[in-house]
C-alpha cells in the first residue's frame, strides 16, 4: 500500500523500548540509536508527541540511557521491575502504550509504533478502524511479527540500514531470533547473515 508523508502530518510516536533494546542486542549484539529511529520515524513531519516505555532497576544503571533519550526529544514513561516472590520479574508497558496511543490519535494524523511485538496487531487494527489514523510500525524486521507488518499501513525495517540505527555496528556478525507472533507462539528461529 502506498501512504502519503507530508510535512504537515502530526505525528506520534511511541516506542517500546525493551522489544527494540533486545531485538538489536540478540541480532547485532549492538544497541540502539534512537536518536535517527527517532528522525527517520517522523520522515519530516510535525512531531506532537515521542514517548519511550522503560522499566527501572533498583540500581538505576538506566538513569543515563534516560538522560541521552531526553536530549533527542524522547519522553520516557518509566515504572519500577515488578519482581515476585520466587524472583520473578515482569517488566510489561503494553496496555500503558496502546492507551496512550488511542488517546493520543484524536490529535494526530499518524502514529508510529516502533515495536516488534504482535500483540500490537488488535491496536493498530483499532486506530486505522475508529481513529482514521495511518498507523506505521518502526522495527528490526527480522524480529517483527509478520501479522504486525501486515497490518500496518507502512513498515520501516531497521534492518535495511544497521549501521544508521545501531551505535557502533560493525557489520558481519550473525544472530538469531525467533520472532513472536500475536497469539504469543514463537516463530522458526531464523539465522541471519548481517553485511
Amino acid at each position: 500500500m502506498s501512504i502519503i508523508k507530508h510535512p504537515e502530518q502530526r505525528v506520534a510516536v511511541f516506542i517500546d523500548t525493551q522489544n527494540l533494546y533486545h531485538s538489536a542486542k540478540n541480532l547485532y549484539h549492538s544497541r540502539v540509536n534512537f536518536g535517527n529511529v527517532l528522525k527517520d520515524s517522523v520522515a519530516g513531519r510535525r512531531l506532537v508527541r515521542a514517548r519511550a516505555y522503560s522499566v527501572t532497576t533498583e540500581s538505576g544503571e538506566e538513569k543515563a540511557f534516560f538522560e541521552a533519550l531526553g536530549k533527542v526529544g524522547i519522553e520516557m514513561i518509566t515504572k519500577d521491575l515488578q519482581v515476585f516472590y520466587g524472583g520473578a520479574k515482569k517488566a510489561d508497558w503494553d496496555v500503558g502504550l496502546a492507551v496512550d496511543a488511542i488517546t493520543a490519535a484524536p490529535k494526530v494524523d499518524t502514529i508510529v509504533l516502533v515495536t516488534g511485538d504482535g500483540d500490537f496487531v488488535p491496536l493498530v487494527e483499532y486506530l486505522q478502524m475508529h481513529s482514521g489514523c495511518q498507523v506505521e510500525v518502526v522495527s528490526f524486521g527480522r524480529s517483527t511479527s509478520s501479522k504486525l507488518k501486515e497490518a500496518t499501513d507502512d513498515f520501516l525495517d531497521l534492518d535495511d540500514e544497521p549501521r544508521r540505527y545501531l551505535l557502533g555496528f560493525r557489520g558481519g556478525r550473525r544472530g538469531s531470533f525467533k520472532p513472536q507472533d500475536s497469539d504469543g507462539s514463537q516463530g522458526e528461529a531464523e539465522t541471519v547473515e548481517l553485511e
